[in-house]
């Protein structure tokens, strides 16, 4: 916009548009385009001016072209002197001055105040985004630190299950040792039964040591059947464990790696190489918990870590309880059975004693039983020969002639030492017989004594042989575990 009759040289003249302002006319001007312009707000004053002063300037005909190559409109000239009569009067010049003086005051008030209120705004902004960017800043700190405090916890409780983990294996380990180590015993004790059946005749006897041992036996396989339940009980126990410490090292791999994300956001800065424009990241919501939940999860992972921390000390209480009973209670029934062993051989050593100082008796009344009837046959053939006197003096006699054959008193002798002879014979055999009888007895007990003395013997064998089995029994070391 320019008035008329002003230059175009002006740094305001050019072909920006102006916001307030309509676009200029054309730049060529003739008689049949020119239009007289006037200010915004002002009413045409054509009406008042006289026509012959409203006058142009008009192009000559041949000229098809912009006199003016620039494309600026031409200076209008009054075409006679008496054409310089003002187009306004000086009350609307004054006027016309005064309307763009306020307009342009309160134009730059309005800017002014617009400028104030954006530079307001600009550091109420700024000031908020700051805040905004500090909380945010001090959120993710505290963030952080929350972390940190469930990273040691769960460090911690980590460290505590691992070592109780493996003392708890160590308890495990110790209960197998020693279930393997009953199994020797065991065997012993089976054994000494297996070899006592060897036993003969009246020593197959159900005595105090084969009791001792049936109930050996039966403790040895009750004390490994709970150890082996313990151990059991242990190895389900540790598969809780793991799956609880399972659960830790993921909790804390998660809050390892959101540690060091939040520490990575923690320390962007404005001049950060890494920033990057992320549209829509703030309307995507993939959070799947709040911190209450969020804290709650790690503490009850801590909780269920400890309850099977103190379930798996009372398994290990348990267990070390277990070892000492069962060890102790074997060691009892190991004492009790070796001194029923030794009781036992003490009674065969004795019997037998007694039975070979009786076969010895034996033997010497055999010797003499035989003695006895070899001095009764001698006896015996020595009075044959006095019978035979005898009998063939009283044969001779009976030759005798007639009278002569009298019963005198040789005749009696003769007859009473005939009978007499007769009848110690007849003794003496009865009583050979009777010796013989005895002989014969004496025999049969000494066989009889014979075969008891093998069979103490073969059991005293058999005891002592069990005895010396038994000397190999593992110490209360090992049967509680330790090797």
């Amino acid at each position: 916009m320019e008035f008329l009759g002003t230059t175009q040289l002006a740094s305001y003249c050019g072909t920006k548009k102006s916001c307030l302002f309509p676009d200029l006319a054309p730049t060529s001007t003739n008689k049949d385009t020119y239009q007289s312009y006037y200010l915004p707000g002002y009413r045409y004053l054509s009406s008042w001016r006289p026509s012959l002063l409203h006058k142009v300037v008009s192009v000559p005909p041949s000229s098809d072209k912009q006199f003016n190559p620039t494309g600026r409109p031409p200076t209008v000239l009054p075409a006679l002197r008496s054409t310089l009569h003002t187009r306004y009067s000086t009350h609307d010049w004054h006027h016309a001055n005064v309307v763009q003086l306020k307009g342009s005051e309160a134009s730059r008030y309005c800017a002014g105040r617009l400028n104030a209120d954006s530079m307001r705004l600009m550091q109420d902004r700024d000031q908020l985004t700051y805040q905004m960017q500090e909380d945010s800043r001090r959120n993710l700190g505290e963030r952080i630190s929350n972390i940190d405090f469930w990273r040691s916890e769960l460090i911690y409780e980590l460290e505590c299950l691992l070592k109780e983990t493996q003392a708890l294996e160590t308890a495990k380990k110790r209960l197998e040792c020693a279930a393997d180590e009953m199994q020797g015993p065991l065997k012993i004790a089976l054994e000494c039964l297996y070899h006592r059946e060897k036993r003969k005749g009246i020593d197959l006897v159900h005595d105090d040591v084969e009791k001792n041992l049936i109930k050996e036996v039966d403790v040895f396989k009750d004390c490994q059947e709970i150890l082996t339940k313990l151990a059991q009980k242990i190895s389900q126990h540790l598969g809780i464990i793991r799956d609880a410490q399972h659960a830790l090292e993921q909790d804390l791999s998660d809050k390892n790696s959101a540690h060091f994300i939040d520490e990575k956001c923690f320390n962007l800065r404005n001049t950060s190489d890494s920033i990057n424009f992320y549209h829509g990241v703030e309307k995507a919501d993939g959070t799947v918990s709040v911190p209450a939940t969020w804290a709650k999860f790690s503490e009850d992972n801590i909780r269920c870590s400890q309850h099977a921390r103190a379930n798996s000390v009372k398994l290990r209480e348990d267990a070390e309880v277990g070892l000492e009973s069962t060890s102790e209670e074997m060691w009892n029934h190991f004492i009790s059975t070796n001194l029923a062993f030794n009781n036992r051989i003490a009674e065969v050593a004795e019997a037998k004693n007694k039975l070979q100082a009786q076969l010895a008796k034996i033997l010497q009344e055999i010797f003499q039983t035989e003695d006895t009837i070899m001095l009764l046959e001698r006896s015996i053939k020595a009075k044959e020969y006095p019978l035979k006197v005898a009998q063939t003096r009283l044969e001779g006699r009976t030759k005798r002639p007639n009278i002569e054959l009298c019963r005198d008193a040789p005749q009696f002798q003769l007859v009473t030492e005939v009978y007499t002879i007769d009848d110690t014979l007849q003794t003496l055999k009865q009583r050979l017989q009777e010796a013989h009888d005895t002989l014969q007895m004496l025999i049969l007990n000494k066989s009889k004594l014979e075969h008891e003395i093998s069979v103490k013997a073969n059991s005293f064998f058999i005891d002592k042989k069990c005895v010396d089995m038994r000397k190999v029994f593992p110490s209360t070391p090992r049967l509680i575990g330790y090797t």
